[in-house]
């Protein structure tokens, strides 16, 4: 059965970069979404306009409402659902030692980790996460529970069980020999890429390979996940770890990182560079399908190198915040042609919504030092939570924005839920300008949305329940 959907409309349409987001970016206050009997988008554009095919439909009318698409969070930690706002005394690798991997071993216990499955899914559904790139628990029957309960609920997932093969006393529990690294690793691809629809063209569940950063596993595991990669790249496989994140001059990861190795970049130990000196020692994991979480301190060389291999990054400006990790430079990282996304980076980062880490990437980058500060436009914040990620996943033909033949991923907001919102939105200050009344709108709402005003998420035109 088609359906009708009434409200205000927003989405980036087409395939702009980010740059160019603010001229694609498509208003339509009396807007009608009409999907067809697949839930895909058959049509876009005001109510008045509707194709007459479509007088039959079921309409569902959110008015005074808003219509975006699905957010985007491509960087989140499912073996950390408990563990946001967690105090280890200093910066990454402390809170890494002191929280994190003791919070992550409790996932040993089945029945700890499908409770935990699903808070996971309910969170996603209340802050309208329709798709997510998931780092996933380094027990493959957590990863079990995860994948069932996200097939249960309808959402899209990239997730696979975090890899590590060396690391403090405190990460034992969470660290297999190198043998196992692979074997569970290629057994996870194996039962659960593609599994809900035997096509990873159409399915919503995928398996990433995921080490959890160059410092927790050795030259050895790099060579065997390069190789590995190789094998299953034609499946459609992802790859997803983190770069360059933290910073402390001697003791922070990128420095920590680069002495152990030996290598001249951060990057190098991904792209099969992790030999003493930057050798080649294996295969490169870059490529269109691996996303790099964080990125703060990067250099050009790595940045071009990212864009070269159609490499993504997920910008966490929460969670950079969260362990004091830096800015990334926006102006340079933007110039440099590589795509970007968001991730809550949940819980190094302390929010679930999309819209919260678009308010503080605007917070951050209004804020950089000198010429790098930049005053980010509302389209380029709904670039980064919606079609970034979608084209970070390698699936921007299929979700992302309200393009015809698109499936239907979106989320209903309904300011009433939230007085604030609805007063920001229904008394503030808007410009006799038509194009920056838009543009304000827009940024009320991205600013002032939160979980209370998300009213309804639909995937593929099925609404789903928390």
């Amino acid at each position: 059965m088609s359906q009708i959907h009434y409200g205000h409309i927003f989405h980036i349409a087409g395939s702009p970069a980010i740059s160019e987001s603010p001229g694609a970016l498509v208003s339509i206050p009396d807007g009608a979404l009409v999907l067809d009997g697949r839930g895909r988008i058959a049509f876009c554009g005001s109510r008045t306009d509707i194709p007459s095919e479509y007088a039959a439909a079921v309409v569902h009318d959110h008015r005074p409402g808003y219509l975006l698409p699905g957010f985007v969070d491509t960087h989140i930690h499912f073996p950390q659902t408990y563990a946001g706002d967690s105090y280890g005394g200093g910066q990454l690798l402390e809170w890494l030692t002191q929280c994190i991997f003791p919070a992550e071993s409790r996932f040993a216990d089945p029945v700890f980790a499908a409770a935990a499955a699903a808070e996971f899914c309910d969170r996603r559904i209340a802050a309208g996460t329709t798709a997510a790139m998931v780092f996933g628990s380094a027990f493959p029957h957590a990863q079990d529970a995860l994948f069932t309960e996200t097939q249960r609920r309808g959402l899209r997932i990239v997730s696979g069980r975090g890899i590590q093969t060396v690391g403090p006393d405190s990460a034992g529990p969470l660290l297999t020999s190198e043998d196992d690294a692979i074997r569970l690793t290629r057994a996870e691809i194996d039962r659960w890429h593609a599994a809900d629809t035997g096509d990873v063209d159409t399915a919503l569940l995928h398996v990433a390979v995921v080490p959890r950063f160059a410092l927790s596993v050795t030259t050895e595991t790099l060579k065997n996940l390069g190789d590995l990669y190789d094998s299953v790249r034609d499946r459609g496989v992802y790859m997803h770890t983190h770069l360059n994140e933290n910073n402390r001059p001697g003791t922070g990861e990128v420095d920590v990182t680069k002495s152990t190795y030996g290598v001249q970049s951060y990057l190098d130990t991904y792209d099969g560079r992790f030999l003493p000196g930057s050798a080649v020692g294996g295969a490169s994991l870059l490529g269109r399908r691996t996303v790099l979480a964080h990125a703060v301190h990067c250099t050009d060389a790595e940045l071009a190198r990212m864009a070269e291999t159609g490499t993504s990054i997920s910008h966490c400006p929460v969670s950079q915040l969260f362990l004091g990790s830096g800015t990334m430079p926006w102006r340079r990282t933007v110039a440099s042609g590589v795509n970007l996304s968001a991730g809550t980076d949940f819980g190094g980062g302390d929010e679930w919504l999309i819209p919260r880490v678009l308010g503080d990437a605007f917070k951050v980058h209004i804020s950089e030092d000198g010429d790098a500060g930049t005053s980010l436009h509302p389209a380029e914040l709904l670039f980064l939570g919606t079609l970034g990620g979608a084209r970070a996943l390698d699936m921007e033909h299929r979700f992302g924005n309200f393009d015809a033949g698109k499936e239907a991923d979106f989320v209903v907001v309904d300011p009433a839920r939230t007085p604030a919102l609805s007063a920001a939105l229904t008394t503030g200050i808007r410009s006799a300008e038509p194009q920056l009344a838009r543009d304000q709108t827009l940024f009320a709402l991205l600013l002032g949305l939160r979980e209370s005003s998300v009213a309804a998420v639909y995937v593929q035109g099925r609404h789903l329940n928390p």
